[in-house]
């Protein structure tokens, strides 16, 4: 019963077929050995993969020695790797928890790719689903960690998630499989363990039927969160005004609009404090302040947010100033590109400078008859901090001749005595 119960979930699920060649991770534990056991019973093609830790000393090997020999008995391909977890982990500053998975995944993955497999098959199960929806639950998470364990990610299957612990144990013992137990599943230091030793063993004193009910509860937050990601996504396109700018006013009026915040800017490393305190400047009309993740920049100026990497991921463009010398008669009409400037040669003196604005520097529009600070006219202009930090000046001497992609100075436009003109192009903006 238990096994066709497996089956028809690997059916239902569409997780592999019988034509597939399935890579089983295989710790020696009874979740996995029943796994192997079930599929190998029921004619899957499966390599087993073996990972040894080297983390509890002589059980870690008494585990590999254990699979090897299950693995001949069941005339069953075997790979086995040996990693230095505790070196990995120190090396990625991260903990041995983190590095076992990191370390494993990935090695799973070339095996996969190796035995040209379908999937890689791990043994999670019911209890397993359980616990991790109440550590993400007792954590804080959004609605898809309340998902608890998906079936499918990727290349990773999960076939035991229909089935629980006790009913692995009742399956290999009516079998008569041996397995080996990991003695740290059985201390109680660490959150998952005390989880499964002390939290859920105290709910089902209130509900013996408390992992069945969480489990078609964390089955209903997936279509929810299908809903849910769907309705975001229409608000993120609402508000976002084009490619790394959002539209303050739009998104206030979004039903959650601090939610949709929280998904516009996670993808860029802002953490749920930093969101919070940009919601909360978002209801003030003070503009300029910044804000930082590890790599982008936020800025908050009028009624937009904008976002760009920072500095230190963003070099400096290499820009190229282009001059060419040109004889006119009156029949020249004065390009209307404003990325191409034309003034009159005779009024210059070579060379001429390409520079970024500086504070103090002022310059006299064309079409004005007095100066005005460059600070001023971005300003007028409406542009954000990010765009005047990237605006540039051709220079001759310490006189502004041209506001690159804006306007010329006047004093050195085109008369109907102009003879001789300098076309001037600036290249390498992104």
């Amino acid at each position: 019963m238990l096994e066709q119960k497996v089956i028809h979930y690997i059916e239902e699920k569409q997780l592999f077929t019988r034509q597939d060649r399935i890579v089983v991770a295989l710790s020696g534990g009874a979740d996995s050995v029943a796994l192997l056991r079930i599929l190998l019973y029921n004619g899957y093609s499966c390599i087993a993969a073996h990972c040894n830790f080297h983390l509890r000393g002589e059980e870690s090997n008494r585990d590999e020695k254990f699979v090897r020999s299950l693995c001949e008995a069941l005339d069953t391909p075997l790979q086995v790797i040996h990693f230095d977890t505790l070196n990995y982990a120190a090396t990625k500053k991260i903990s041995l928890e983190m590095a076992a998975r990191e370390l494993r995944y990935k090695w799973f993955e070339d095996i996969r790719k190796q035995y040209m497999a379908k999937v890689t098959a791990v043994a999670h199960h019911r209890d397993d689903a359980v616990e991790t929806f109440l550590l993400n639950l007792i954590r804080g998470t959004g609605i898809d960690g309340l998902q608890g364990i998906k079936p499918k990610n990727g290349t990773i299957v999960r076939p035991l998630l229909c089935i629980d612990r006790k009913d692995i144990m009742t399956y290999l013992q009516s079998i008569g499989q041996t397995f080996v137990t990991d003695s740290s599943n059985l201390e109680d230091n660490f959150t998952r363990n005390k989880l499964r030793l002390h939290i859920i063993p105290m709910l089902q004193e209130i509900n013996p039927s408390v992992s069945e009910t969480i489990i078609e509860t964390t089955q209903r937050l997936a279509d929810v969160s299908a809903i849910y990601h769907t309705a975001i996504d229409q608000a993120c396109k609402r508000v976002m005004k084009e490619k790394n700018c959002f539209d303050i006013a739009q998104l206030l009026i979004e039903t959650a609009p601090q939610t949709v915040l929280f998904e516009l800017l996670r993808p860029y490393g802002f953490n749920t404090a930093q969101i919070k305190d940009l919601y909360r400047n978002l209801l003030t009309n003070v503009c300029g302040k910044l804000f930082h993740s590890d790599n982008y920049t936020l800025l908050r100026d009028r009624n937009y947010l904008y976002i760009q990497a920072r500095n230190s991921q963003t070099p400096t463009p290499h820009l190229t100033l282009h001059t060419e010398i040109k004889e006119i008669d009156s029949s020249f009409i004065i390009p209307k590109d404003a990325t191409v400037a034309c003034i009159d040669a005779d009024k210059v003196q070579i060379p001429l400078t390409l520079r970024k604005w500086k504070s103090g520097d002022r310059f006299m529009p064309l079409g004005m008859k007095h100066f005005k600070k460059v600070r001023n006219y971005l300003r007028d202009r409406k542009y954000s901090l990010f765009e005047k930090e990237n605006q540039y000046v051709v220079c001759e001497r310490d006189n502004i001749i041209w506001l690159v992609n804006e306007r010329i100075d006047n004093r050195y436009s085109i008369t109907p005595n102009t003879r001789r003109i300098i076309i001037l192009r600036v290249s390498g903006f992104k």
